[in-house]
């Protein structure tokens, strides 16, 4: 199943690592291997990223934070080859994200001396950024005829657990969610509160606001780790956070309510 529909799909930027998540996925999905497990796979990546990080290995940082994005494109993909979709996958994935993201900037911080409250701040961005476009993304998933709705527009209460996982699972997991992920939400919810309400949006719009996906904000960081500009890092998420007034003030003047 495909997150859109035909003509809803668009070139999404943050999303380079599909075509190989997917060749992945097709060695996977007649093995035992879960999607679970990919996600741990994918979190193991992130880890040995980091321990690049500290040890000034920046190319092979690099190599395992683009690593780490195929293989977190591959576990939903893996989802939905074997038709095991999980509420307490989806969770886990997104916790995963945000706790790799953090300890990302904190080996920055570590190695370049920079700012802790800065470093601080630029995680908030970088977090800000991608709820923006999962806001919008998730909106248009919601609205393509035949997407994928497993994600939901607002989320308040937590989703009835799916076939082979538990209900109390799902709880726990939808609570641990909601905590390092709910006010980030409620900003972006307050700044755009009727952009669910717009009955779609073109695919030139969704191809800009993926540049604050999660996988391009990581190709970023890759490039700026490679060319030797890492001190530059927490300063330059800083300064593009300011893009998300761009794309909001776009939203609501092009595709009124």
């Amino acid at each position: 199943m495909s997150k859109l529909s035909a003509q809803d799909k668009f070139l999404d930027l943050s999303d380079y690592g599909r075509p190989l998540a997917k060749i992945l996925v097709n060695k996977l999905k007649k093995t035992r291997f879960t999607p679970i497990q990919v996600t741990l796979l994918f979190g193991v990546s992130g880890l040995i990223a980091i321990y690049f990080i500290l040890k000034n290995h920046y190319f092979l940082a690099g190599f395992f934070i683009i690593l780490k994005s195929i293989i977190d494109a591959a576990d939903g993909e893996l989802a939905r080859a074997k038709k095991h979709l999980l509420t307490t996958g989806r969770y886990l994935d997104s916790v995963f994200d945000i706790v790799l993201n953090f300890l990302f900037l904190m080996a920055i911080f570590y190695v370049t001396k920079t700012s802790f409250w800065l470093t601080i701040l630029a995680f908030f961005c970088i977090q800000l950024q991608g709820t923006l476009y999962n806001y919008y993304y998730v909106i248009l998933r919601n609205k393509s005829v035949g997407g994928d709705a497993t994600s939901k527009i607002f989320e308040n209460k937590p989703p009835k657990a799916l076939p082979g996982e538990s209900q109390k699972t799902v709880a726990i997991m939808f609570a641990i969610y909601t905590i390092v992920y709910g006010i980030f939400d409620k900003i972006i919810h307050a700044m755009d509160k009727d952009a669910y309400k717009v009955k779609t949006f073109p695919n030139w719009f969704m191809t800009f606001v993926s540049i604050y996906g999660l996988g391009f904000q990581l190709l970023l960081i890759t490039l700026m780790l490679v060319t030797n500009l890492i001190a530059f890092i927490v300063p330059f998420f800083i300064i593009y956070t300011l893009f998300i007034f761009v794309l909001i003030g776009i939203r609501k003047v092009v595709f009124r309510v």
